[in-house]
């Protein structure tokens, strides 16, 4: 039946290349505040590997939790290990993911990406019929390569009328 005591998705953990240039880009850019920092973290036995996944040998230079007004935290990793693969996933890979940022001005959004020299892929989707109908959206590009989207919905999506299981949305609404 679930995770006993479930409350929410708490934070979205992702590695980058350079963590001094993407907390620069997520606070500058996107608007998220560092909270606290550690590390770094390495081990000379299997720690790594029994704890995280990871090559034993790996090292976590350091870790950086930021807030991003009232969803769920970031929390960005820069690692150094030997085998490290640079390739991101696409969408359509499996384990391709993406981040999705709401929006209360979804333009005044696109233009701020683009003054920052942000690619956005295409123009905003307007969704304008089935349950996602008042959603607009469009992806964009992380400065290392990562997708990630801005979505807005002011009044709501219309499978909100048929359901009392909301899916999470901004205090505003």
């Amino acid at each position: 039946m679930g995770l006993p005591g479930l409350a929410g998705a708490e934070h979205i953990g992702i590695t980058v290349p350079d963590l001094e240039a993407a907390t620069g880009f997520f606070v500058d850019v996107i608007g998220c505040k560092v909270v606290f920092e550690i590390g770094p973290f390495a081990s000379d036995d299997d720690w790594m590997q029994q704890h995280l996944g990871v090559d034993p040998r790996s090292r976590i230079n350091k870790l950086r939790m930021l807030k991003c007004a009232n969803g769920p935290a970031i929390e960005l990793f820069e690692y150094d290990v030997k085998d490290q693969r640079k390739a991101l996933p696409k969408n359509s890979d499996v384990g391709g993911h993406h981040v999705g940022f709401y929006v209360s001005d979804l333009d005044a959004a696109v233009a701020h990406l683009r003054r920052h020299g942000v690619q956005v892929l295409g123009e905003p989707t307007s969704m304008s019929e089935g349950p996602s109908a008042g959603l607009r959206w469009v992806y964009f590009v992380s400065p290392w390569g990562m997708t990630m989207e801005l979505v807005s919905y002011p009044k709501g999506m219309a499978y909100e009328a048929s359901t009392k299981d909301i899916l999470w949305r901004p205090a505003e609404l």
